[in-house]
């Protein structure tokens, strides 16, 4: 059958490939459940026959928040969209004043959420927002709370009903694959989310050309922990569903060592700063054992620094190769699940450092590019031969082109912004059509305001992203620098959290450097530095002459332009609660720049 709507990608499922097992979960209370595809199907009609004797009406809004991915989710998508309703999933951890924008520009109707503060937060909003009618929870726990209206919130399963499917086939049969299916509030930098308008086939298109890229096949195991709020982890959903795949959800990030040896996962996807504090874990766990221990692993780690995609060690470098593999690199492997194809990064730059050390010991890491308004794969690397190259985000994806804005001078040699046109660009912004038109050039060209060039090798292109237009700098004296480049460079370092690149109008460029507290209270305690407060340890002379000594180490690799002349150190977090950072855990500059103005002022008054 073909796949011309989403709902669609289960039937498929059902018909092509049935598993008792379609997804599990594991619960926040720490049992495992999970679903077959034909209760996934079953589940879903009996939800849309619940919609539908609610009133719901195709076009209307249903929102789903959840801390966690559970196949509680995946049942409401498919019952929302097969009745032409429209999912609009929000961001668990966005602030109350987003929930009341959201709710209010979606016109959202009915509200489905998870465990934990949800209910309430809910709640609080629901008084700004007279179009939500009522809110359901997955958790039975919570139910029998009242609304803001005094109203019960009952568990989501009083919706079901059994009976004639008919009425459900008769909307099926009036959606096309064109017809919008999701809202996805993207939260800048800075002002109000904008609601991403994707339809059926933006998404769909995606999974003709990501598919084949994917080293799986029917009846592996998939692992999800990154949030199915956001269309990254959303899209390779309805991925593994298309192939037959398992899906594991995680019980939550934190438990992810657990679940990858429970679940001994075939592929996952994941952001590059959990793959940096997989690294950061293995490499301290060596420092500690000491000895002869230490010193192997070292040897195997630094073989690494040789690898390449498609690299085949040759004469006695590959007996060396073999000896790291069986006494280091199948150890590592063993903890990551030991049968792991493939791990996609996407959301964030991945540093090289990580791509090339997983790969080499065979955990092949490829990273992707891409955005919400592209449903959202730009660009790819694959697994097989040829398709992957250090440094690059991969060939750009089939049935999607993509042109480089030159503009030499500010961003080098063929370097300029990326623009793409293709089905998996997005209908637009939701009530926004000025903001809309802004964002196309007048022949049709989306701008995604990131930077990047186009490099060949063995006759295929590679993306390589640069920066980000928008957060370039230009010193006074009007040198651009690229903070993006710098500041992955310096997060490799296991004492850095967070870094920052300031000197917008300045004569130089500085920094702020958020430490990653763990690992500098370790050190402290090894260097038998002591105190009272993470302030006092962040000012005391041995901390900082050590984030010094690193500061000179990186800036080697850098221009004149973009050596780090200042720094200084912040407490943090920067977390999406505190408003630092974005959802998709970008930097939010303009937030940082204005917390952090004085200390900033501080390094360039001097």
């Amino acid at each position: 059958m073909k796949t011309t709507r989403l709902f669609d990608v289960i039937q498929y499922q059902l018909e092509k490939n049935p598993l008792q097992k379609c997804i599990s979960a594991k619960h926040i209370k720490g049992h495992t459940y999970s679903y077959s595809t034909q209760e996934i199907v079953d589940a879903a009609n009996k939800m849309s026959l619940g919609l539908l004797k609610l009133g719901v009406k195709p076009g209307d809004k249903v929102a789903l928040i959840s801390h966690n991915n559970r196949p509680e989710w995946n049942i409401m998508d498919i019952a929302i969209l097969q009745i032409g309703a429209i999912n609009v999933p929000v961001y668990p951890t966005i602030a109350p004043k987003d929930y009341i924008y959201i709710f209010n520009d979606a016109d959202i109707k009915y509200c489905f959420v998870g465990h934990g503060d949800l209910v309430e937060k809910v709640v609080k909003a629901q008084p700004q927002v007279n179009s939500l009618k009522a809110i359901y929870t997955f958790d039975k726990e919570d139910a029998g709370q009242t609304d803001a209206n005094g109203n019960d919130i009952n568990h989501w399963e009083t919706l079901f009903v059994n009976g004639d499917t008919a009425p459900i086939e008769a909307l099926k049969a009036t959606i096309k694959t064109g017809d919008l299916a999701t809202l996805i509030y993207t939260s800048g930098t800075t002002g109000n989310p904008k609601g991403v308008m994707l339809s059926h086939s933006n998404i769909l298109s995606n999974l003709d050309a990501v598919v084949p890229l994917i080293p799986m096949v029917v009846g592996d195991e998939a692992l999800s922990f990154l949030p199915l709020c956001h269309i990254f982890e959303r899209t390779v959903i309805y991925a593994y569903i298309k192939m037959g795949v398992s899906v594991n959800y995680a019980q939550s990030v934190d438990t992810l060592g657990e679940s990858l040896t429970e679940v001994k996962p075939h592929f996952f996807t994941t952001v590059p700063r959990l793959l940096e504090k997989v690294y950061e874990k293995i490499v301290t766990g060596a420092k500690t054992q000491g000895g002869l221990k230490a010193s192997i692993f070292f040897w195997a780690e630094d073989l690494t620094n040789q690898y390449e995609f498609d690299f085949e060690p040759k004469g006695f470098n590959s007996i060396k190769w073999g000896l790291a593999d069986k006494i280091v690199f199948s150890k590592v492997r063993e903890k990551l699940g030991g049968r792991v194809k493939g791990i996609l990064t996407g959301a964030a730059a991945c540093p090289r450092k990580m791509a090339q050390f997983f790969s080499a010991i065979g955990v092949p890491v490829r990273e992707g590019y891409g955005m919400t308004e592209t449903s959202p794969a730009i660009a790819v690397s694959g697994y097989s031969k040829n398709l992957a190259l250090l440094g690059t985000v991969g060939p750009v994806i089939d049935n999607t082109t993509v042109k480089i804005d030159v503009n030499e001078e500010a961003y080098g040699p063929n370097a300029g912004e990326i623009l793409v046109k293709g089905p998996n660009v997005m209908m637009g912004y939701y009530n926004m059509p000025e903001k809309t038109a802004e964002e196309f050039t007048e022949d049709g060209w989306f701008k995604t305001g990131d930077v990047g060039k186009l490099i060949k090798k063995n006759k295929v292109e590679f993306l390589k992203i640069t920066d980000r237009k928008k957060e370039l700098l230009k010193t006074s004296g009007g040198k651009y620098v690229a903070p993006a480049p710098i500041e992955g460079k310096f997060r490799e370092e296991f004492l850095i959290e967070q870094f920052m690149v300031v000197g917008e109008g300045k004569k130089f460029v500085s920094a702020l450097i958020l430490p990653a507290m763990d690992v500098l209270l370790e050190w402290c305690q090894n260097k038998g530095i002591s105190s009272d407060s993470n302030t006092a340890i962040l000012q005391h002379p041995k901390v900082i002459e050590k984030y010094q000594h690193l500061l000179d180490k990186v800036n080697l690799e850098f221009s004149k332009i973009e050596k780090i002349k200042k720094f200084v150190l912040v407490e943090g977090p920067w977390s999406v609660e505190t408003g630092e950072l974005t959802p998709t855990m970008k930097l939010k500059r303009r937030v940082v720049l204005e917390q952090y103005k004085k200390e900033i002022e501080g390094m360039y008054n001097v």
